[in-house]
């Protein structure tokens, strides 16, 4: 099927210690699918810059939208209000509600033993130690894998998960999650909350936190079934 073929565009969206290339083995089959996909940048410098840097990419967009966020991103997509959006898809994502933050959230459960310690630098910006990704980001990927996301990660500055989040799309927009069973940044028993406060659709598997990178036929199966 040809690119554009759908009249719906699908807009993902990165996480923190992430860019855009997190989401190329996800991209692709979209495209062959047939669908206009968007992988929006975010500065990861506050929630409000990271909601309006979405917005304006989906500002260039026409039709419906169908968006997808990992990890972080999944409060920067809730505060989205466009109303062209049909569907919001997360993935392994944190959805906080209205007036909770991002760290309320990721710090709710206990968290896994061999979770990165993470604490901001001189600057207020937290970067992921380099051990991180290959013992609790990303555990099941390949060593290539590991080497391109260490080299490629975005370090998130404090606002972002202490800035109080808007009232999310997700009470008015039909929601999924892919849970991730094998998540040693944002224990499983919080994204089935999350996901259950939600009333979303839930799908869970044995997949650690990037999925998108790991399994991401998995990722592409949800989004499709999002947009359909």
């Amino acid at each position: 099927m040809n690119p554009g073929a759908h009249s719906a565009t699908v807009v993902v969206v990165h996480g923190a210690w992430a860019d855009g290339s997190s989401w190329s083995e996800v991209i692709r089959p979209l495209q062959e699918h047939g669908f206009k996909v968007i992988a929006a940048p975010i500065p990861l410098t506050s929630l409000s810059d990271d909601v309006r840097a979405v917005n304006r990419v989906l500002r260039r967009t026409m039709g419906p939208l169908v968006l997808a966020a990992h990890a972080y991103a999944g409060a920067v997509i809730s505060a989205c209000d466009e109303p062209r959006i049909k569907s919001l898809v997360y993935i392994a994502a944190l959805t906080p509600v209205e007036g909770e933050t991002v760290a309320d959230v990721f710090y709710r459960d206990t968290r896994h033993p061999l979770s990165p310690k993470l604490a901001p630098d001189a600057d207020g910006i937290i970067w992921m130690p380099d051990d991180g990704f290959a013992a609790a980001f990303a555990q099941n990927a390949s060593a290539t894998q590991i080497q391109l996301l260490t080299a490629t990660q975005r370090p998130i500055a404090i606002p972002c998960i202490q800035e109080r989040v808007p009232r999310p799309a997700w009470l008015q927009k039909p929601a999924w999650c892919l849970i991730a069973e094998e998540d040693r940044m944002i224990p499983p028993v919080t994204q089935h909350f999350m996901a259950e406060r939600m009333n979303a659709r839930i799908r869970a598997a044995k997949v650690d936190h990037t999925p998108l990178v790991t399994a991401p036929a998995l990722v592409v199966q949800t989004i499709l079934e999002a947009a359909s």
